[in-house]
């Protein structure tokens, strides 16, 4: 008489009917299922005899299971991650939920994207626009105020000075006088063209002079030296003045004796100066 083979957990004869062997021990396709099988990490039903059934450290799925949590491709076959809750993720979808976010659009940031980076913050470089005219800024030079950032024309326009003269705005360096902006290349001498910008001027009608522009085109010449009187220039800042002529304090003297008279008491005699006293000894 044949020895029995019948299932270890039913008893049932197995001859001529599929069964499973499992650690020794050989039981019908019923009883594997009910007993024996490993229970899918992801919709927690067990993993039957007639099923495909896929492990990674402990863990069993069904191969219709293993997909990835985050895009759901199938994972058969294919490199995975397995994350936090026991999830498995596709490489693409671990790549972009470790990547930096934009700050643009928050959408991730993956490798071979092209992107802008300011201050520990990051930017697909067609999110990164101006917050004026919304046009897209790119890897072109920008001006941050706070939390914004305008490109060059939106920042001119918005809070660049405007020169005193030509009315277009100072981008980068300039000059101030009176309290009022000015391009170097605008504050120029009216006569010669000569930049003023760190010289010594002197400003006539609205009109601006170098030195000696101003002592050749504008100063009034003394009536004593017949030279040029260039007030504030050095000596001579005081200007006399008498009918329709000029001199420098230090030229206005006495004909006679050479007495200062800038601030005197003086006569003019045949059309020459002279002191109080020096008249009566002609």
């Amino acid at each position: 008489m044949s020895e029995r083979f019948d299932c270890h957990y039913c008893r049932d004869p197995l001859q001529g009917k599929k069964y499973v062997q499992k650690e020794g021990r050989h039981c019908c396709v019923k009883c594997f299922d009910k007993f024996c099988a490993n229970t899918c990490i992801e919709c927690k039903k067990p993993i039957g005899a007639d099923s495909k059934e896929l492990h990674f450290k402990n863990r069993y799925w069904h191969d219709s299971c293993f997909r990835c949590f985050k895009c759901y491709t199938s994972l058969v076959n294919e490199p995975f991650m397995l994350r936090e809750n026991n999830k498995v993720w596709c490489s693409n979808c671990t790549a972009a939920e470790d990547a930096p976010r934009c700050k643009g659009c928050f959408k991730p940031i993956i490798a071979g994207d092209q992107n802008v980076e300011y201050k520990k913050m990051v930017w697909h470089k067609d999110c990164f626009t101006c917050s004026q005219c919304k046009q897209v800024i790119g890897s072109g030079s920008f001006f941050p105020k706070g939390d914004d950032f305008y490109c060059v024309s939106c920042h001119e326009h918005k809070f660049a000075k405007t020169c005193a003269k030509c009315k277009n705005p100072i981008t980068s360096g300039g000059l101030t006088y009176q309290e009022q902006p000015w391009h170097s290349e605008c504050f120029i001498c009216s006569n010669c063209k000569k930049q003023l910008g760190g010289k010594r001027f002197t400003a006539v009608e609205d009109q601006f002079y170098c030195v000696e522009c101003y002592k050749e085109c504008v100063a009034k010449k003394c009536a004593g030296c017949k030279n040029p009187i260039t007030a504030g220039f050095g000596r001579g800042t005081s200007v006399v003045n008498y009918e329709d002529e000029s001199w420098h304090d230090y030229c206005f003297k006495c004909t006679k004796c050479a007495r200062g008279l800038a601030n005197k008491r003086f006569v003019c005699h045949n059309g020459k100066i002279y002191c109080a006293e020096c008249p009566k000894r002609l």
